[in-house]
């Protein structure tokens, strides 16, 4: 019997990461197709969100069968919490990739491949990095990551700031380019929510592993620092 529990249990955890890939993925399609001018490759990040949508709304099943049908111990439903909820986050993550496909095809077809897109490729870089890593927590589970995928999200927020007074310069500077430089400004946000996205997973898994809020943690080693 303990066998057949770790083997559903087993099947969340795998389809997570599979979403987690998949994610990454299309997170770099994006980037890659705004980069060499890729509108086929923009349409195949677009066309791929209903994959993991589809993955999304098996695990939201198979936790939904699994508490129905068992008696989950403490750690078990801790588990299947943050699966559910980095699931939506990877939903998130797609569904911003899909966004930057889109904007990116309004680019091309409006400007062409564009020579200055600000800082976007290092927050692209980050931000998967951090996608990356907090999936790994979880796989691994490591929590002592935790805390360096948040520190990395505030770098994503300061090149996100520095992207914005970039493009609106460009735009003072070149009015004919005001629309791409107000595409890239939503595309360099769409990076940073990314971000977000894998600093909540690392939060999440951070609870999984330790019953304890990151946020607390990080506040309450910053004000040991500080005395």
């Amino acid at each position: 019997m303990k066998r057949y529990f770790h083997e559903e249990l087993e099947a969340v955890r795998s389809h997570l990461m599979l979403m987690g890939e998949k994610s990454v993925e299309q997170v770099n399609h994006a980037m890659n197709a705004m980069i060499e001018g890729d509108m086929l490759l923009a349409d195949k990040v677009i066309e791929a969100d209903d994959d993991i949508d589809a993955i999304e709304t098996q695990i939201d099943d198979e936790v939904a069968r699994y508490v129905g049908l068992r008696a989950p111990v403490a750690r078990d439903l801790r588990l299947l919490f943050v699966a559910v909820k980095s699931s939506h986050d990877l939903e998130r993550v797609g569904d911003e990739a899909t966004s930057i496909a889109n904007r990116t095809k309004k680019i091309l077809a409006d400007v062409g491949v564009l020579d200055d897109i600000g800082r976007i490729p290092r927050m692209c870089e980050l931000a998967v990095s951090m996608l990356r890593d907090a999936l790994l927590c979880f796989i691994q589970e490591e929590e002592g990551w935790a805390s360096s995928i948040v520190m990395r999200d505030k770098e994503v927020d300061s090149l996100n700031r520095e992207n914005f007074n970039h493009f609106v310069e460009r735009m003072k500077e070149k009015p004919e380019l005001v629309n791409a430089m107000t595409e890239l400004v939503f595309i360099s946000k769409s990076f940073e929510r990314i971000a977000d996205h894998a600093k909540n997973i690392a939060e999440e898994v951070f609870f999984l592993l330790t019953t304890r809020s990151l946020k607390e943690e990080m506040k309450n080693m910053a004000n040991q620092k500080a005395m």
